[in-house]
């Protein structure tokens, strides 16, 4: 069998191509992984359906949802809750997956994320949404482990209807969470701009007594019935009077819904650990103002406290608020540049060590079995349906790792569980496209495997690496083991550093554990991947120009990613 296989790697159209295009470097490790690349790519090329462009037409429209909530439980014993939300999307039955997560907001009860939601809205599908508010306290990704605030489970079809929706907060047990509350409002994007910002203030306020003013800057909008909705906070400048913010960007839909001439209300605070952030300032702009500000010609605001005017004849401002810079730009969608000439590399990397067990028994991931179907065999299908659309010549390129290949090419299940080998290999060919002048390459590598990894710092460095590069990195966990490691590497939320203390650039590593989504529908896996696509836009704004990927004629919407205040 084994022999038959190898004489047919040059005969077999399906895989003559990307086993000779992949097959240096790993040699050993890939010729395990040639027991099952024929039946891979034969199931892939089999069912190979549409295009892009069917794929946009089929999506109604994209709506941003942004989430506040109000007298949630306490949970903490000295202080406030630290709550976070995290949207689950339902497929079918109970069967619930994360979609994503807000920030975490410090000690507050009633707590407004500036994080917001995108998702794609279909208009004749009925989508239920669940928002679950957990108190974190931790550092891990696990929830199981966070005090539960309440949830509440509504159709995205209700939400878009009401524009505004608020509903009690329940238990797991269907009571409700005290008298907590959810408020989610929705807005369809339409606009594919984004703001880009540098700012700055001096002479600020002081409002701690024991040192100086921990500042942060809050952005709003006024909504259509007049109330104020945050869109945007900065990160929190400890201890300084005269900060400095990073630069970041608002979608221009979220700051004032594209009318350039729509009011935007500034406020600064000072940051406060028990959640009781004092004001220090406030002042209301324009986008037309706004983007009148440059390097060489900065716009600046008084910083007004409207209770400290009234008190105080002498009152003056509570310091300048200064905009450095102030560009609009644009961020593509995946499909903008799919259509624009960008394209996706798909690459296989399979587990083969013993950990596995016998592929002669039923209990084995790899088991041989007579209907043709295993665990591995099930993920390759349900991920391979996705991304298939999306690779121009619908051959797959697949590697073995972990196997022992005596002379013999008696293939035995082995060891260790090595991911930087495939990482580094894979990484040299996204390096070579870089410098192609040819059409744009993004590489995508599916590794699939059931246990703890075994060179964990060799392969922390090797994801830091290849941060600077065209590629991402999808991790999917069969079996029932331990996968802390690879949420570890599943980085949402912070960076990962190297062992020598380098951090990524970007996050390419999305984690999935493959036995709560084996029930799903095929299609419905492409919402797993939203956060892979946009690892293709990280890329570009990371290495910009240099990236060599084509910008597409119409752009569409990105976002910003927002840190815990």
């Amino acid at each position: 069998m084994v022999q038959k296989d190898r004489q047919e790697q040059s005969t077999n159209p399906l895989l003559a191509k990307p086993l000779h295009r992949w097959h240096s470097g790993l040699q050993d490790q890939n010729a395990a992984a040639l027991l099952q690349a024929e039946l891979f790519s034969e199931m892939l090329n089999s069912n190979v359906s549409g295009d892009a462009q069917d794929m946009a037409a089929q999506c109604v429209t994209k709506v941003e949802l942004n989430v506040s909530c109000d007298s949630l439980l306490d949970k903490d014993v000295t202080s406030k809750s630290d709550p976070l939300c995290v949207l689950f999307f339902n497929t079918s039955g109970q069967q619930w997956y994360e979609v994503g997560r807000t920030e975490r907001i410090k000690n507050s009860l009633n707590p407004k994320f500036s994080k917001t939601f995108v998702i794609d809205y279909y208009f004749e599908v009925v989508q239920k949404l669940k928002f679950g508010i957990y108190d974190i306290d931790n550092q891990t990704v696990e929830l199981s482990d966070d005090d539960f605030l309440g949830e509440c489970e509504v159709t995205l079809g209700q939400i878009v209807s009401s524009k505004k929706l608020t509903r009690p907060l329940m238990l797991k047990n269907g009571r409700p969470a005290g008298k907590g509350s959810i408020t989610i409002s929705a807005e369809e994007i339409k606009d594919n701009r984004v703001v880009l910002f540098e700012m700055e203030a001096r002479k600020l306020d002081n409002k701690d007594l024991f040192g100086k003013s921990d500042p942060y800057l809050e952005f709003h909008k006024q909504a259509s019935d007049g109330h104020w909705l945050m869109v945007h906070r900065t990160e929190v400048i400890k201890n300084n009077l005269n900060p400095v913010w990073k630069p970041f960007k608002i979608s221009l839909n979220s700051l004032c819904y594209g009318d350039m001439d729509k009011t935007i209300k500034v406020e600064c605070y000072d940051y406060d650990n028990d959640g009781s952030h004092d004001l220090i300032g406030t002042f209301q702009t324009t986008m037309t103002k706004l983007k009148q500000a440059s390097r060489n010609s900065p716009v600046e605001y008084e910083c007004i406290n409207e209770k400290k005017r009234q008190k105080k004849k002498s009152y003056k401002n509570s310091g300048v608020i200064v905009v450095k810079h102030c560009e609009i730009t644009v961020e593509c969608t995946f499909l903008d540049y799919i259509m624009g000439g960008c394209q996706l590399n798909f690459i296989v990397g399979i587990d083969f060590t013993g950990s596995n067990g016998d592929p002669r028994s039923p209990d084995s991931l790899h088991y041989i079995s007579p209907t043709g179907v295993n665990e591995y065999l099930t993920a390759i299908w349900s991920v391979g349906l996705v991304i298939q659309d999306y690779d121009a010549d619908k051959m797959f390129p697949a590697f073995g790792f972990g196997a022992q290949v005596p002379p013999q090419w008696q293939i035995k299940l082995y060891g260790p569980t090595n991911f930087s080998p495939i990482i580094n290999h894979v990484a040299r060919f996204a390096a070579s496209a870089t410098q192609q002048q040819t059409a744009s390459q993004y590489f995508v590598l599916l590794i699939i495997t059931d246990g703890v990894i075994t060179d964990l710092d060799e392969t922390r460095q090797a994801i830091v690496s290849a941060s600077k590069l065209p590629m991402s990195i999808i991790i999917v966990g069969v079996g029932g083991t331990d996968f802390s490691a690879m949420e570890f590497l599943d980085s949402d939320g912070r960076s990962l550093r190297s062992p020598s203390g380098e951090v990524a650039i970007r996050d390419i590593v999305q984690f999935v554990p493959f036995r709560q989504f084996q029930n799903i529908q095929a299609g419905d896996w492409e919402l797993l991947h939203c956060k892979d696509w946009s690892y293709l836009y990280s890329f570009v704004k990371a290495s910009g120009q240099s990236s060599g990927l084509c910008v597409p004629a119409v752009p569409a919407l990105g976002r910003s990613m927002e840190e815990d205040v």
